[in-house]
């Protein structure tokens, strides 16, 4: 979701869905989730054309790493401006066109031209394929079109980029709660919580789920 409209992975609709019990559909077995602890609340992303340069991957890497840190100990005043920073981290490319390509779909979504969006996310993630929130931005879509198995895909995509994307791993929670997989719904959802502990909607859901999935194996 993006600012003030779509945030990261359909952040205020999907943050609700999952506290209040998400809509099941049917089955889907063919969606499989990443082995590596695989799309919640999350606010607006910060407008990608307004973000400095990308730094090099070395210091990119060691910032990120320091603002995950501090989120994890972050109390109840101090972890939204720390989310901001990581996630105006990850919207940044090193290539003007990339960013000017990523706020042209996020207009696109906050309109919600969903097939004009995809166009543009999709010249995106084959243009530039290891920038790993096209492909979150293209995983959102999807879902919100209803299209689950491309949005796992995508999703997948994502965290192999970037493993600690909560927003992803949101999303991929929400997906498998949907399709009543909740054991791994239930795994997903932690994880989130490992690396984002004041992901409200990821707890409400773990707290749902947890009396059922805690009774047998995971």
């Amino acid at each position: 979701m993006m600012a003030d409209g779509i945030h990261i992975f359909a952040a205020l609709a999907v943050a609700l869905a999952v506290a209040a019990g998400s809509a099941h559909a049917q089955r889907a077995p063919e969606l499989v989730p990443p082995e590596a602890e695989p799309p919640v609340d999350i606010p607006a992303t910060p407008e990608p054309l307004a973000l400095p340069p990308e730094p090099e991957i070395e210091d990119r890497a060691a910032a990120l790493d320091a603002l995950f840190a501090a989120l994890a100990a972050s109390g109840e005043r101090e972890w939204q401006p720390l989310q901001q920073q990581i996630q105006a981290t990850w919207a940044r490319n090193a290539s003007p066109s990339m960013t000017l390509l990523l706020a042209r779909a996020t207009r696109a979504m906050e309109a919600k031209d969903y097939p004009r969006a995809l166009l543009f996310l999709n010249d995106l993630v084959r243009l530039a394929p290891d920038y790993a929130e096209a492909w979150n931005r293209r995983a959102t879509v999807h879902f919100l079109e209803e299209r689950y198995g491309h949005s796992v895909a995508d999703i997948q995509r994502t965290l192999a980029l970037e493993p600690r994307h909560f927003g992803a791993l949101a999303g991929l929670g929400i997906i498998l709660d949907r399709l009543d997989r909740d054991a791994e719904a239930y795994r997903v959802f932690k994880r989130a919580l490992e690396i984002h502990p004041h992901l409200e909607g990821a707890r409400a859901a773990v707290e749902r789920l947890a009396p059922d999935v805690e009774g047998r194996p995971l």
